[in-house]
């Protein structure tokens, strides 16, 4: 069953200074999920990506831990985190291995997943800074290194069990935004224990991640007049809040949950539920429709979101978190809460199809649906009249 109905938003509000003002450091956020209890020696970790994003979170949360002696915070620039030790350079570069001596373990959160940066250049950055933090810490002797990758890697399909199971087979195709980088990162993790006796390595796999600072083709499809919605589909929305995912991310680094994990608020949203609780209206359309509209986008260069980013508003891909609940971790936020709070966000800002539209733009009423449409349609006209000044 879904999360439980809510007709109340969300107290949670982003910070004032905005995700990159001193007041929306992680130390100042209004909730903080309590550590983990951890027994074992104090560590040495290291994480990479620390100076913003949940990597500033995480390194702030570990900088504080008791389980923790020591962080090293590793990234192109120094960040703002107090009593860690900072390292500045790229993760693509091998000499990250000499930073890496003494590290019990490493925390790689330096991915590229802006939907601006080109996608061969945000491949590179991807796959071999994960490529080159697995070979470094296995040269250094670090025993563990934790990746995090999303719960986009399962698919998905109409088929997927709600909530999906964390050993269940991962069935998403590279078309859709992203997820080919995320799905060899998932190869590497698999390959590196056979390549590295001796490692281990953790994968966390969050549900949506909205936050401070958080921009993707799911938290803008909340930006949208209306929720486009493909007939036959079965939408169910779970989310992930950053700072839950800061605080699993804490638990496996002391290693308190190993292997495959997912992560997310308890339960998940029906469609019906998010349309009350935004009071965003839906734009329902045939699926043959929807996929082909957004192909034709996509290859005129319209929206950065390929047509299999649709599935994901379309069919479930809800997770279950149970080892990290076995493991005695508990999210802070709701699903109500996080919807809520992305809400918050997004006001003011018009994206259709994952492009941000100026104010001019948005004022239509087709919603996103149809002035997804409207844009092919026009395109299509600016070709025509081309063809015509030519003759």
């Amino acid at each position: 069953m879904s999360s439980p109905p809510s007709h109340v938003r969300s107290g949670l509000t982003a910070e004032p200074g905005g995700p990159d003002g001193p007041e929306s450091a992680p130390e100042a956020a209004e909730a903080v999920s309590p550590g983990p209890a951890y027994a074992g020696p104090p560590l040495v970790v290291a994480v990479t990506g620390a100076a913003s994003g949940v990597g500033e979170r995480l390194t702030a949360r570990l900088a504080a831990a008791p389980g923790v002696r020591r962080v090293l915070a590793i990234d192109e620039r120094r960040g703002a985190v107090t009593g860690v030790q900072w390292r500045v350079l790229d993760v693509r570069d091998p000499a990250v291995a000499e930073r890496l001596a003494g590290v019990d373990v490493v925390v790689h959160l330096a991915l590229d997943l802006g939907m601006s940066t080109d996608p061969k250049a945000r491949s590179a950055f991807n796959v071999r800074g994960t490529q080159t933090v697995l070979t470094a810490a296995a040269a250094a002797g670090v025993h563990r290194v934790v990746l995090c990758t999303s719960a986009m890697v399962y698919g998905a399909l109409a088929d997927n069990d709600v909530p999906l199971a964390e050993d269940a087979p991962l069935r998403a195709t590279e078309e859709a935004t992203l997820v080919g980088d995320l799905l060899e990162i998932e190869r590497l993790a698999q390959r590196a224990p056979n390549a590295h006796p001796g490692l281990s390595v953790t994968v966390l796999r969050p549900a949506v991640v909205v936050g401070p600072g958080v921009d993707t083709v799911l938290t803008r499809h909340f930006e949208a007049p209306r929720l486009l919605v493909v007939a036959g589909s079965r939408p169910c929305w779970q989310f992930c809040h950053v700072d839950d995912l800061a605080a699993a991310l804490e638990y496996a680094a002391l290693g308190l949950v190993e292997g495959e994990v997912t992560v997310g608020c308890d339960g998940w949203l029906e469609q019906e539920e998010v349309e009350e609780l935004t009071g965003i209206r839906r734009m329902e359309l045939p699926a043959s429709l929807a996929l082909g509209t957004a192909a034709r986008l996509h290859r005129l260069g319209l929206t950065p979101a390929p047509a299999g980013d649709l599935a994901y508003t379309m069919y479930p891909w809800v997770v279950s978190g149970s080892r990290l609940h076995e493991a005695g971790w508990r999210p802070l936020h709701t699903n109500e809460q996080a919807l809520g709070e992305l809400l918050e966000q997004v006001s003011g800002n018009h994206a259709v199809a994952g492009r941000r539209l100026g104010g001019k733009d948005a004022a239509t009423t087709l919603g996103a649906a149809g002035a997804t449409v409207a844009l092919v349609g026009t395109a299509a006209l600016v070709r025509r009249a081309r063809k015509r000044r030519r003759m």
